[in-house]
């Protein structure tokens, strides 16, 4: 018997890092963002022995281990130990060996917040396998848990529940721990419309967020007022997003997601490089009206937005810094599990 999960990556369209605490403790977050079809993918297969097997298919990376209650986190695999760890610790089961098999379809650190959807597509398989009474609010707190607290990895909350819910959510974020989800309903044409015209590109680099984070945390903490009132512009931007787009106003995104380009790179260094700003700035000057780094920042993924037929023009000249571009769809549809 294989149980199976899959959960969907996202866009963070604007106010990223706003829900990365102490900031939103202090201050309250609010990001927009939007689940892609692009997904992590994670099964369970009993086994008859008495082996636990923990594999990335994806980077061709595996681990075994005799039945434990308990798996070493040493920089292997530590995501999917990591939730296997907090399921027996909180829901204890019988020993029983199985395999634990992912597929990512993105590369880690490239901005679509693939560890945190790893870790729910994890998660849910395990609480397929279990039939574990967890609803969607329960099952994203725990995924951060096990990723924030249980490994200690630095990084936000949007990411688990955009993961989890799926959709495009207006997200809010407060102390405590604190989360609200808020589904938008969308008109269709506008969603059509926005995924013609925003492009997904990816720069052929990945990064480690966590450096970058911990920088943005340091600075809030040391009442860095540069950094702190780009954070504030940031949640404003994803405020005046939201009414741009379920009103219909799509002609206005290029300039608020230009005007989150601009803040976010006062939040911390290392967000952008010459790089990227070289990529940035040619995709303008093609037609492009504004655009973003997916994430933390420091490579992986941009998104541009190019109305009219722009997107061909743009297309064109992204190609020729040697990247990649994506295609993809929104899809409404969070974490999905079943059992075959």
């Amino acid at each position: 018997m294989i149980y199976r999960s899959k959960a969907p990556l996202r866009i963070g369209l604007a106010g990223g890092g706003t829900d990365v605490s102490p900031y939103s403790d202090m201050y309250g977050g609010a990001i927009l963002n939007a689940t892609i079809s692009l997904s992590a993918n994670a099964s369970i297969e009993l086994l008859d022995t008495n082996e636990i097997i923990v594999e990335a298919l994806d980077r061709n990376e595996e681990e075994r281990f005799p039945f434990a209650t308990a798996l070493p986190i040493n920089g292997k695999l530590d995501l999917l130990k990591g939730v296997y760890n907090r399921i027996q610790k909180d829901y204890p089961f019988p020993s029983g060996g199985f395999r634990l098999s992912t597929y990512v379809d993105a590369p880690a650190g490239s901005g679509l917040g693939t560890s945190s959807t790893l870790v729910v597509a994890v998660l849910g398989a395990f609480v397929e396998m279990l039939k574990l009474p967890l609803g969607d609010y329960d099952i994203a707190h725990l995924a951060y848990q096990i990723e924030r607290e249980d490994l200690d990895l630095a990084g936000g909350k949007q990411d688990q529940y955009a993961a989890t819910f799926g959709g495009v959510n207006f997200m809010e974020f407060y102390d405590n721990d604190k989360v609200i989800v808020n589904p938008l309903r969308i008109r269709p044409e506008y969603m059509h419309e926005l995924g013609n015209n925003l492009v997904l590109y990816f720069t052929a680099s990945s990064r480690e967020s966590a450096a970058i984070i911990k920088e943005q945390v340091k600075n809030v903490n040391d009442k860095n007022e540069k950094s702190i009132e780009a954070m504030h512009q940031l949640k404003e931007q994803s405020k005046r997003m939201k009414e741009a787009l379920l009103k219909g106003r799509l002609n206005e995104f290029g300039e608020i997601l230009d005007f989150g380009f601009q803040q976010k790179r006062k939040m911390a260094h290392n967000i952008s490089n010459n790089d990227i700003e070289a990529i940035y700035d040619a995709a303008k000057a093609a037609g492009a009206t504004g655009g973003k780094i997916s994430g933390a920042g420091g490579g992986g993924f941009m998104i541009f937005y190019c109305p009219g037929n722009s997107r061909y023009k743009v297309i064109d000249t992204l190609k020729s810094f040697g990247g990649e571009i994506k295609n993809y769809h929104f899809t409404k549809y969070g974490l999905t599990t079943w059992t075959m």
